[in-house]
């Protein structure tokens, strides 16, 4: 999600508080989402792409569906995401996001969505990584990205075992400089840099992209009838 004013995600990323942004609530994969490159002379740009990576060398551009995250352990190596890594990094601005807890001992059923914001609901930024991808005839441009993740910190930890690369300002900076070896950033976040809250299940409908989705619920999921133990 991204719901702070804009000016207040101008400062914080170094982009221009003019920018077409507006709030949301609930970014879902393959819908389009901002994100911030760095430019040849050192400074910051704000874009649009679509949720979802669609390396250039892709036959089809459906694969997006099934890489919106892209591992850290693996980001380097997998030929789905290793280019984008080393020639274009991008971070993701935010100031929150979701998570599903599974309930069921099996796996199955419904699963408890959670709130996941920073202590002081300032914006922060998501490790990415960005494509652009045209079609072998022309006509058909895709700017796309993935959101880069790694094992959960004990604060998230028993709610999923993945979490997002979530960067401060300096990371981010270091994570925009492709010179460098990036991967040593790709770590778990500070235990107490983020906090968890139940909400309900409207979140799980990308089309509810209001304020509705982050209120908090007392009622809890519970496993389907029938499972098994």
């Amino acid at each position: 999600m991204l719901k702070s004013p804009v000016d207040e995600i101008a400062s914080f990323f170094g982009i221009d508080p003019s920018s077409a942004l507006h709030p949301r609530y609930n970014i879902a994969p393959s819908q389009e989402a901002a994100i911030i490159r760095g430019t040849s002379g050192g400074g910051r740009r704000l874009a649009f792409a679509t949720f979802g990576l669609v390396p250039h060398w892709a036959e089809d551009p459906k694969v997006g569906y099934k890489m919106i995250n892209a591992r850290a352990e693996t980001i380097d190596s997998l030929p789905s995401f290793r280019d984008a890594y080393r020639r274009r990094r991008c971070l993701v601005p935010a100031d929150g996001f979701f998570e599903w807890q599974i309930v069921d001992a099996m796996g199955q059923g419904p699963k408890q969505p959670y709130s996941i914001r920073r202590f002081d609901e300032k914006p922060f930024a998501f490790a990415g990584i960005h494509e652009r991808w045209e079609a072998r005839h022309g006509g058909r441009i895709i700017e796309s990205f993935a959101i880069v993740t790694t094992q959960a910190n004990r604060t998230l930890a028993a709610i999923h075992p993945r979490m997002p690369v979530v960067l401060d300002a300096e990371r981010g900076e270091r994570w925009l400089d492709t010179s460098i070896d990036g991967c040593a950033l790709l770590k778990p976040c500070p235990e107490d840099w983020l906090v968890a809250t139940m909400v309900g299940t409207r979140v799980n409908k990308p089309a509810n992209d209001d304020p509705s989705v982050l209120e908090p619920t007392d009622r809890p999921i519970t496993p389907a009838q029938g499972s098994l133990f």
